[in-house]
């Protein structure tokens, strides 16, 4: 519920022409959609609705918000055609939305399966459609004229907007992170990778955001690929398993 709020309030800061409010506001609403889940396990108290109101608040959040915002910063400049990209995020992450409701009673899937989205989650999708707001703030408070005015060009903010809607749509394996194991040698250097980051984020957290969103989709060919090789470590070790029964029978 303060997720909702906090969703409904970027697109009150946004007509107000407060963007790096409605900015923050969105990424609250993220940082809570992030927490919901694990307070909920930890004090037993997951259901249906629970589940059902998390994704009614992430399509207002991350579905409807960045594409009001972003038309108010930009694409309103482009006409009747600046609200095409906004519908089109909006309808692929409903789609994308009850994608995933609708997973949660199909058929078990592969343990490996449950480190991986299919497609883009939310959360990630809305902050990746941010991109250009959060480089044009960045622009204005280093008075880079030409790179806030560039920011700014409806048809960037159109090709970011549509992007990340077939991401979110797309069939992409992308690391979950819930239950993600590190191997031993990569732990020193994600710890310092983090540490440097979040040094960033403190001090210049548009540039952080900005960065962060290009970080992200250079691992999704990263996720991919890590799901493809667990794919084919089961299906090796599924076949083997069922060799040896042949042998034995």
């Amino acid at each position: 519920m303060l997720g909702l709020c906090a969703g409904l309030t970027s697109m009150r800061f946004a007509l107000e022409g407060r963007f790096g409010a409605a900015a923050v506001a969105i990424a609250v609403a993220a940082a809570l959609d992030g927490l919901d889940g694990r307070l909920a396990r930890l004090l037993k108290g997951t259901s249906r609705f629970g589940a059902e109101f998390d994704s009614l608040s992430d399509f207002v959040c991350f579905g409807v918000a960045p594409g009001f915002v972003l038309y108010l910063w930009s694409l309103q400049k482009a006409g009747a055609y600046g609200y095409v990209p906004c519908l089109m995020f909006a309808v692929c992450m409903a789609l994308r939305l009850a994608r995933f409701n609708a997973a949660l009673d199909g058929a078990p899937k592969p343990a490996y399966a449950y480190n991986f989205f299919t497609g883009v989650p939310a959360p990630a999708g809305a902050g990746l459609a941010l991109f250009p707001l959060f480089l044009g703030l960045w622009a204005r408070e280093e008075q880079i004229g030409w790179l806030l005015t560039a920011t700014q060009l409806p048809v960037a903010n159109a090709v970011v907007l549509i992007g990340t809607a077939l991401l979110l749509v797309s069939t992409l394996p992308v690391w979950s992170f819930k239950n993600f194991k590190i191997p031993a040698q990569y732990v020193l250097p994600l710890l310092l990778g983090t540490g440097a980051y979040t040094a960033v984020l403190i001090a210049d957290p548009w540039l952080a955001l900005a960065a962060g969103g290009l970080i992200y989709v250079g691992m999704l060919p990263m996720s991919a690929r890590s799901f493809k090789r667990l794919r084919q470590e089961a299906e090796t070790l599924r076949d083997e398993t069922e060799n040896g029964r042949r042998d034995i029978a």
